[in-house]
């Protein structure tokens, strides 16, 4: 990026805006990996990046001609799996590929089967207390979720699931020592921004609704 016009729109100096037509609009959102039960039995993975959170519940936005979306209009079972910006590479292995077999006509220029999800990315899986899906043992945040309801989008190209969240697990190097409160400044998601993938920054600031703002944890853990 061009380092003034970048420093530029961080001061927010207005510009004449332009009308542009992007193939996609993932405008900085964070990658879970799904995992979900297919119909033998066997565990499907897949990431994806149209999630976001309303209160306990989960919203996802999933490709309606996936495995992922095959499985959850049957098994309402899932785990959403948080990776951190180091975990990316793993992600960009299970980009390419699908549960679905045969492959889908509309994925098979791009994509390939692939029955052990886990393996091919090199991530391992645990049990999961609530829920059949196992988690992601490599995610410092998992959620263990049950979808209530699946339904179409408008387009018709997606499926909007509304998934409750039953159990959360958390690394505990980015839990805030003696509450329940995932520590900001330990804690980044990994973000999908238009195709590439992106850390947080260093804090700017944060809400007045903040719970975990002002309080010295100097010396809780190293830093």
């Amino acid at each position: 990026m061009n380092t003034a016009t970048s420093s530029s729109v961080s001061a927010g100096t207005p510009f004449d805006h332009v009308t542009i037509t992007p193939s996609i609009l993932y405008f900085g959102t964070p990658v879970v990996l799904l995992s979900t039960e297919n119909e033998n039995g066997s565990f499907n993975l897949a990431p994806m990046s149209s999630a976001w959170a309303l209160g306990q519940v989960v919203v996802l936005g999933v490709g309606v001609d996936g495995q992922t979306a095959h499985n959850l209009r049957h098994r309402h079972d899932l785990v959403i799996n948080l990776p951190a910006p180091a975990q990316w590479p793993a992600v960009e292995r299970l980009a390419p590929l699908t549960g679905r077999t045969p492959v889908p006509a509309g994925k098979r220029d791009a994509f390939r089967f692939e029955p052990d999800k886990f393996a091919a990315a090199g991530l391992r899986s645990e049990p999961s207390d609530t829920v059949r899906p196992p988690r992601v043992a490599e995610c410092p945040i998992q959620l263990e979720a049950r979808a209530a309801r699946v339904r179409p989008d408008v387009s018709g190209a997606f499926l909007i699931v509304e998934a409750h969240v039953l159990k959360v697990h958390a690394d505990p190097r980015i839990v805030v020592p003696g509450s329940q409160y995932v520590d900001p400044a330990e804690w980044s998601p990994l973000i999908y921004n238009f195709r590439h993938y992106f850390g947080l920054g260093t804090e700017l600031g944060h809400s007045f609704r903040s719970q975990t703002a002002g309080e010295d944890r100097a010396g809780s853990r190293s830093r």
